[in-house]
């Protein structure tokens, strides 16, 4: 798959997920740009290597800005349609976790959880809607996460946020399907990936034991996934949400 002269916007690309993502979409020529909320450091070093090594001569930027901050998402899609000219592909992958018990959880970790997981996917889907609709193609691909299909006891607030990108996903999809704009999510298992190494053995070992494959995923297992959706063989599937998991929620 080639995604030459593309135009690509990954929110919270520097890591995991999402930095796979964004080396995904560069090693098929994609110019790729890509949100962070502090890292600058981090974010220079990884515009330098994508520009370094990418081997269709791709395009990278790295866009500070906070998840959550709807302006902020209407000022990114700006720079990226002024510099490159459109946006043919949003990935929301932005997302945090404030995990506990919800005896224990606090307003603030709702709100934190809900603000940058769920928001922050309708403040770069509508920033994306007109350029898209105005073009008449685009794809748009919502990170989401297998506990919001199952639910885990201790993510109220995690879960909730991640069932409601499945549901908001699934009715913009029907907004949009007659212009050339499809929506589909990704829903991953258990990923190793820097939030996930802060489990206990314990946690770690119980998950691994319910995943049918026996062992976790990659960041390029999930990746490969959004690559598959945001190209054209995948046209046709809209509204769909792809369970990345090893079969975990068979």
């Amino acid at each position: 798959m080639s995604f030459a002269n593309k135009n690509v916007l990954v929110t919270g690309g520097t890591r995991g997920i999402g930095r796979s993502i964004v080396e995904a979409f560069a090693a098929q020529g994609a110019n790729v740009a890509f949100t962070y909320r502090s890292s600058a450091a981090e974010a220079d070093a990884l515009v330098a290597k994508l520009t370094a090594n990418g081997p269709t001569g791709g395009k990278a930027m790295g866009i500070q800005a906070d998840a959550a901050d709807f302006d902020a998402a209407e000022a990114a899609i700006t720079s990226i349609i002024s510099a490159w000219g459109s946006i043919d592909i949003l990935v929301n992958n932005a997302g945090v976790t404030r995990d506990g018990l919800m005896i224990r959880m606090s307003e603030a970790d709702w709100d934190a959880v809900v603000g940058t997981n769920l928001k922050s996917v309708f403040n770069y889907s509508k920033a994306v809607y007109r350029p898209m609709m105005k073009q008449r193609s685009g794809r748009i691909i919502n990170m989401s996460s297998i506990v919001g299909v199952t639910g885990n006891a201790g993510q109220t607030n995690y879960s909730a946020s991640k069932a409601g990108i499945i549901g908001f996903s699934k009715s913009l999809a029907k907004e949009l399907g007659g212009r050339g704009i499809t929506v589909n999510v990704v829903a991953p298992g258990y990923v190793e990936t820097d939030m996930t190494a802060k489990l206990s053995d314990a946690a770690r070992e119980a998950m691994l034991g319910s995943v049918p494959v026996g062992r976790p995923a990659s960041p390029a297992d999930i990746s490969a996934a959004v690559i598959f959706l945001a190209s054209e063989g995948a046209s046709y599937i809209t509204g769909h949400v792809l369970h990345v998991d090893g079969g975990l929620a068979m």
